[in-house]
């Protein structure tokens, strides 16, 4: 299990807002959720997903995408990886792991 940190942007669009652009790839990002495959959490800056890496590695070219779906030319894609193998991670996990030291 992967978590990763993703962001696309869509550059040349008619508008600096590009929360339409999101909604799209969230909605993407939620078919995938409903069949098992991932988990993601939307935040202000970015969205975090989990899963398996074969499965993140085609979810990220499926968000990279939409946007030229959309009409859009050029789009930047940042990913960040975070592939941890000696155990089992969750973006919950992670952000567990950092409060209980914050307690101390």
């Amino acid at each position: 299990m992967a978590i990763v940190d993703v962001t696309v942007i869509p550059i040349g669009t008619e508008s600096p807002s590009v929360s339409s652009y999101v909604a799209d790839l969230h909605r993407i990002l939620q078919g995938y959720e409903e069949e098992g495959k991932i988990r993601f959490q939307l935040t202000p800056m970015n969205t975090i997903i989990e899963g398996e890496l074969p499965v993140l590695f085609q979810v990220i070219q499926d968000i990279h995408e939409a946007p030229f779906q959309q009409g859009i030319q050029r789009v930047a894609t940042n990913i960040r990886i975070d592939d941890r193998r000696d155990k089992q991670t969750t973006m919950e996990g992670k952000l567990s792991s950092v409060q209980r030291k914050l307690e101390k």
